[in-house]
């Protein structure tokens, strides 16, 4: 089989006007601007409207990369929205993606592979582009993390806010052509970032609800390690595999997980800070939408050098860890 050359024909992303800042969060949880701020490097976190839902940022998002594609809808035959906050269980929300944006052709996909999710999907819908399994792809990562949040955890409710990030992938795209994708997962880790109620095991009743037993639980010590360490693995296998230094990446996109964490990981790799690029002092902790949103300001803020290598990192709940390389 002959495999087509892929890349991105278009990026967007959208998060929703509420901002909650960490003044806000002060009057919920025992929590101070200066704590959270040395902790984590975020000073605020986009939150959705009550009667918006995860399609809805991702909708916003999609339009947004189509229309910067420049490509025709109907040429779009496949969706994959990544999420660990679908609407609901039934139908995918990429179904509503599609219907809202009038992408007829398009088969609908939802993935669950937390906060890697953008930069799997990526990688899934690169690899049906290239075997020519679709025309073009439109990948979105997008969350309402407020809607899972424990706004009574104080360690894990400052981390999280809402959003979403898309691109339209294309055999045809003038640059960011994926060059390679890297998926893994440790199953041993489940224990470590998880929501204990309403799926098949523990299904939704009066006594889960009552017990917050819908909402996200981290272990934070345990979470940390493991992302300083994916970081530093996932570049150096990237520079390995490719022979590259340095000086051969224009820009590093990490998953917005924690200043520290992307600090104690840049002290074990020699790539200088400016060559990473950071919004989650303004955004948060998003999830799988987090790489998206981060790779669309990059690419609109000119930050994305033509020529030169960009890579995509992501890790999260499963354990799992994911990345992209790019030649932009």
């Amino acid at each position: 089989m002959n495999l087509r050359s892929v890349g991105i024909l278009g990026t967007g992303s959208y998060v929703p006007e509420r901002v909650l800042s960490n003044a806000d969060l002060e009057k919920l949880v025992d929590t101070s601007d200066e704590w959270i701020f040395t902790r984590t490097g975020m000073r605020e976190r986009r939150i959705a409207a009550p009667d918006q839902a995860t399609s809805d940022l991702a909708i916003a998002a999609g339009r947004r990369a189509i229309e910067a594609s420049g490509v025709d809808p109907k040429t779009i035959t496949l969706i994959i929205l990544a999420t660990v906050t679908p609407d609901q269980p039934v139908p995918s929300a990429a179904c509503f993606v599609q219907k809202a944006l009038g992408l007829t052709n398009a088969a609908c996909i939802d993935i669950n592979a937390a906060c890697p999710g953008f930069v799997t999907a990526l990688s899934l819908g690169t690899g049906m582009v290239e075997c020519g399994r679709a025309e073009r792809a439109l990948v979105i990562g997008a969350e309402c993390m407020s809607r899972i949040t424990d706004y009574e955890d104080r360690s894990s409710c400052i981390l999280f806010g809402d959003g979403a990030g898309a691109v339209v992938l294309g055999a045809d795209a003038p640059r960011g052509r994926v060059l390679t994708s890297f998926l893994c997962a440790d199953g041993n880790g489940v224990e470590t970032m998880y929501i204990r109620a309403g799926g098949s095991r523990k299904p939704a009743s009066a006594a889960t609800v009552d017990a917050r037993e819908h909402k996200l639980r981290i272990k934070g010590n345990e979470t940390y390690r493991f992302a300083v360490d994916k970081f530093r693995e996932l570049v150096e296998r990237q520079m390995r595999e490719h022979s590259l230094t340095p000086d051969d990446f224009g820009l590093v996109i990490p998953h917005q997980v924690n200043y520290r964490i992307i600090e104690s990981a840049l002290r074990r790799i020699d790539i200088p800070e400016e060559k990473i690029f950071m919004n989650l002092e303004k955004y948060g902790n998003t999830s799988g939408a987090s790489v998206g949103i981060a790779l669309d300001e990059a690419h609109r803020a000119g930050r994305l050098v033509e020529g030169k290598y960009v890579s995509l990192l992501a890790f999260g709940a499963g354990l799992t860890w994911a990345s992209v390389l790019l030649r932009w």
